[in-house]
């Protein structure tokens, strides 16, 4: 496996004055997702927890949608020339019946912010993929519990206390129990890990549920949401415009800038109670 954390040497400068000193880095590593064999796409990740990521990552593009539909997941062997497992090589078994990604084995899907797509394709894609709707969802919560999210999501995270440098994905019951946690160098591995635990463990659709995830909040987030059936998705930093646009036409609770008791409500407001004035 992987290493999820190395050691550098690097040159400290602390009041003008240098010093060597070894340094603890979060880790970076390809990692190949291939389906029934055949190579899919290529992703930068934190190694750890990759059949959750692989499993995440087919779920948030709407390829598997339960762990029936998943007959098993297995690192590559050979995949290097003199035949070592390098453990960055997962391949995905399909069901019977399961729709295998298109002929194109380039990750040209609908899913990513940056493939081009206008804002109204972006969002019908991901409207005619979503299997469950996160509008009906009955989850209701007060501005309180919301504002504790941060410091739950920041004191379960072992590796960033060592290297400063992971993001983190958490998910949470309208009471604020910590489910799952994950960290990666990507907030949308970090998702991806955190879906695909649950696709794994046969939970999706995720109702009732909060994801709060470290940094911004972006389109890729808010439709890996929306896919697994989550129906509020909270961040430290700003969303995207596209997001705000999604979470709106999807009916999700999209949250941004959540830090202390402060916090802005973008899309849902009415999941909020008690009900916000304005």
């Amino acid at each position: 496996m992987g290493r999820v954390t190395v050691r550098r040497r690097v040159l400290r400068i602390r009041d003008g004055v240098p010093s060597a000193r070894p340094d603890t880095l979060a880790a970076e590593e390809p990692m190949e997702i291939r389906v029934g064999g055949r190579p899919l796409t290529v992703t930068m990740r934190t190694p750890g927890d990759d059949f959750d990521h692989a499993a995440g990552f087919l779920a948030g593009e709407g390829v598997v949608h339960a762990a029936g539909e998943v007959t098993g997941i297995r690192y590559c062997a050979g995949a290097t020339a003199d035949g070592r497992n390098t453990y960055n090589v997962v391949d995905v078994g399909l069901a019977p019946g399961v729709a295998v990604p298109g002929a194109s084995l380039e990750r040209n899907f609908y899913t990513t912010s940056s493939c081009g797509l206008c804002g109204k394709a972006s969002l019908d894609a991901v409207r005619m993929a979503t299997r469950w709707s996160v509008a009906e969802d009955a989850l209701r919560v007060g501005p309180e519990l919301l504002a504790s999210l941060p410091g739950k999501l920041r004191a379960a995270q072992k590796v960033f206390d060592s290297t400063g440098g992971l993001h983190a994905a958490g998910l949470f019951t309208a009471d604020g129990e910590l489910l799952c946690m994950r960290e990666d160098v990507g907030r949308h591995n970090a998702v991806d890990k955190v879906v695909g635990h649950a696709l794994r463990s046969d939970l999706l659709p995720l109702r009732g549920t909060l994801l709060m995830v470290s940094g911004r909040a972006s389109f890729e987030l808010v439709q890996k949401a929306v896919l697994a059936g989550i129906p509020l998705l909270a961040a430290v930093s700003a969303p995207s415009s596209l997001a705000v646009d999604l979470a709106a036409e999807s009916g999700l609770t999209l949250v941004g800038f959540l830090r202390g008791t402060s916090m802005n409500v973008y899309a849902g407001a009415e999941r909020l109670q008690p009900q916000p004035v304005g």
